[in-house]
């Protein structure tokens, strides 16, 4: 298998531990948020903001990536 074969599949495996991540640190944000520093938590949602906005982005290009020539 070519170098250029494994790009498609390492970056759909980036995103993957992309969305594991975030997922991981909302918990976290919940866990703060629920012990008192609202203003934590809503910071920590701040930011994770960005991985939302790129998400549509990334799945598109992933499927443009691994399809079929």
């Amino acid at each position: 298998m070519p170098n250029s074969d494994l790009i498609p599949s390492l970056l759909s495996k980036l995103y993957e531990n992309q969305l594991a991540l975030e997922a991981s640190i909302m918990e976290l944000s919940n866990w703060v948020e629920q012990r008192g520093s609202s203003d934590v938590a809503e910071n920590i949602r701040g930011a994770l903001h960005t991985i939302d906005q790129n998400e549509d982005f990334i799945k598109l290009t992933l499927a443009v990536l691994m399809a079929p020539d």
